[in-house]
């Protein structure tokens, strides 16, 4: 019986929890110095300190994050782990295990990814290469004006970036419940256990 979780996707899901908090928390401080919205984040919640000390800690984060992110593509693309376990789900699937999740009457195998899950594991994967396009192009406007350009602006780019950010949030968010919820899903990203038998349809 194949472990629930790879080695490597192990390893990658920890970095990428690693490079992700950072950038989340050093984007915060950031954000801090140039709020866009009516509110800014406590001092306790953010990372660097300071603008520039925020900004190199963004900047180194997020390209461990891209190199993760390369890695977990070409390995789930070699290895079948994209086509096999993160497939888009049909719509019928999706509706069924969304109504089923609802009911609090979706069952979670451990090493397998319902509908719900592949809809939304996929839709972040898409969520964070945005966040990074949007973030180099606010980072270097005039280098990669024709980035800029595509996002509508340098304005819309920052405020797509914003908003990018806040849909990962939640995403942790709702994660760490479904962890809290079902704690061998944490046991299982440790360390090499069994996957549970599949026994409904993946369709």
């Amino acid at each position: 019986m194949r472990p629930a979780h790879s080695l490597p996707l192990r390893i990658m899901h920890w970095v990428n929890v690693y490079a992700v908090c950072c950038m989340v928390f050093s984007g915060w401080e950031i954000y801090n110095a140039s709020p866009d919205l009516p509110f800014s984040f406590p001092q306790w919640a953010t990372l660097g300190g300071w603008l520039g000390g925020a900004l190199a800690w963004h900047l180194s984060a997020v390209w461990l994050l891209v190199l993760n992110g390369v890695a977990y593509l070409l390995y789930g693309i070699f290895s079948g782990h994209l086509k096999r376990d993160l497939r888009p789900p049909s719509p019928r699937a999706f509706l069924r295990d969304f109504v089923a999740a609802l009911r609090l009457r979706l069952p979670h195998k451990i090493g397998h990814y319902n509908a719900v899950q592949r809809l939304f594991y996929g839709g972040v994967i898409c969520i964070l290469i945005v966040e990074v396009l949007t973030g180099l192009s606010i980072w270097k406007p005039v280098q990669l004006g024709g980035l800029v350009s595509l996002f509508g602006g340098y304005v819309l780019a920052r405020n797509i970036h914003l908003a990018m950010m806040i849909l990962i949030v939640g995403f942790i968010v709702v994660h760490l419940v479904l962890v809290a919820i079902v704690p061998r899903t944490l046991v299982a990203m440790v360390k090499a256990v069994p996957s549970d038998p599949q026994e409904t349809p993946d369709v």
